[in-house]
């Protein structure tokens, strides 16, 4: 059986797909078809059910649950592993809610996040991700949310963090941060999705077992990205959420999707 899979090119998502599409597993009569888009793109499509299997924001999560169900690995969930607030220049929060921000997505978990603490902040710019710090350095924009490897080479540039989002979002709710979660259609034969799920969590196995070995895979896909940042992306966003979100990451789940329904 051939299934299209959705992921990003980020060092994580490599990672963890890299034993799943590279052959390194034994993945029986099942075939995937690998596509690397950046998130958004993988959450708008999600929304047109262009995808049979694909990584999400949970962000999108609401909006696609009658379409697809969720699989327990794979994922990106943690504490300390949120979308940061960032600017040229120190700014009181309170000004915040007046200025421009850049948000990498309308339908990002970051947007969520960012949406929960500034309620009020009705200037965003939705943008690639990676766009984000060259839109505050230039002016484009007051401020912006980033995510992936931006988090580690901010200050590089200059810039400074104005609020961890995913430290205020682990603070009001006591629970760990649902970045982003893996999805497969639900017109997809449920004993399929199991078969589908244990896979992803045997690539996710394999990647940890080599690591800290880092495949051609995601170099690959990594190229302008020093191997520093690519393991301190992995160590970040790659734990034992990854491999099932257990009692405690499902519940965090609930947790976002309650949030999320108050901004839809």
């Amino acid at each position: 059986m051939r299934l299209s899979l959705g992921f990003s090119p980020c060092p994580n998502d490599t990672f963890i797909f890299d034993a799943l599409v590279n052959g390194k597993i034994d993945t029986g009569d099942f075939q995937f078809e690998p596509v690397l888009e950046d998130v958004q793109t993988l959450n708008r499509w999600a929304m047109k059910k262009k995808l049979s299997v694909s990584k999400i924001s949970y962000g999108v999560w609401p909006l696609i649950r009658k379409d697809y169900r969720l699989l327990d690995a794979g994922g990106a969930l943690g504490r300390g592993v949120g979308p940061l607030l960032i600017a040229k220049k120190e700014i009181p929060l309170p000004q915040v809610d007046q200025l421009t921000i850049a948000i990498p997505g309308e339908q990002t978990t970051a947007n969520v996040l960012f949406s929960l603490a500034f309620p009020k902040a009705a200037l965003k710019k939705f943008m690639l991700f990676s766009d984000i710090e060259s839109a505050v350095l230039n002016g484009t924009v007051d401020c912006g949310v980033i995510i992936h490897e931006n988090r580690f080479t901010y200050m590089q540039r200059g810039l400074v963090k104005l609020m961890d989002l995913g430290e205020f979002w682990e603070q009001k709710t006591q629970s760990p941060i649902p970045l982003g979660g893996i999805v497969i259609r639900r017109d997809i034969d449920p004993q399929i999705a199991e078969r589908v799920d244990a896979l992803i969590r045997k690539s996710v196995s394999y990647a940890q077992s080599n690591y800290p070995v880092l495949a051609d895979y995601v170099k690959q896909h990594s190229q302008e990205m020093e191997e520093s940042v690519m393991r301190q992306h992995i160590d970040l966003y790659v734990n034992d959420y990854s491999l099932g979100l257990g009692e405690e990451g499902r519940k965090a789940v609930d947790v976002l999707l309650e949030v999320c329904n108050a901004f839809l």
